[in-house]
């Protein structure tokens, strides 16, 4: 312990070390754990542990449905997303937001599914409003992966199928 004037001073606590962001494919951009929390309101229950595979594998979904579009881009010269010719929103091109925006989602969904069992306690069973919301919560976040898909790709969020 050190001591200024014979006054007991504990040091700070270490700031906590920032998580490495996932790296992508180096057109599409990183993407930041802590941003992503901060974005999609998920708080310490999620772990780091748990949320990189999630985000890992929503990058990998994106970046699938997104690789014929990318690769027009790339034959064309371009390198980077944030070079794609775009509206500018925030200082930052809207194709930048939007794919932020489908990783996020994709990822969120995928964590609903593995926390439902966890919030699935005995006093949430009977709150039938919650366990909607937990029944619907994953298919909206899908949902809003593949609009801000579609927001990239020029097309509609209009999904129709024959069934």
């Amino acid at each position: 312990m050190n001591y200024i004037d014979d006054v007991p001073v504990t040091p700070a606590p270490a700031a906590p070390a920032e998580v490495k962001a996932i790296t992508n494919d180096g057109f599409f951009p990183d993407i930041s754990l802590l941003a992503m929390r901060d974005a999609m309101r998920l708080d310490s229950t999620v772990t780091d542990a748990r949320l990189r595979p999630a985000l890992v594998d929503a990058i990998l979904t994106a970046n699938r449905l997104l690789r014929d579009w990318q690769l027009q881009h790339l034959a064309s010269g371009i390198e980077k997303l944030e070079q794609v010719p775009a509206l500018q929103v925030d200082g930052e091109s809207q194709y930048l937001a939007h794919y932020r925006r489908a990783v996020y989602s994709f990822a969120k969904a995928d964590i609903f599914e593995s926390y439902r069992d966890y919030d699935t306690t005995a006093s949430a069973l009977t709150d039938k409003k919650n366990m909607e919301w937990m029944d619907t919560a994953p298919d909206v976040q899908r949902r809003n992966g593949h609009w801000a898909i579609n927001d990239i790709l020029g097309r509609t969020h209009a999904t129709v199928e024959l069934i």
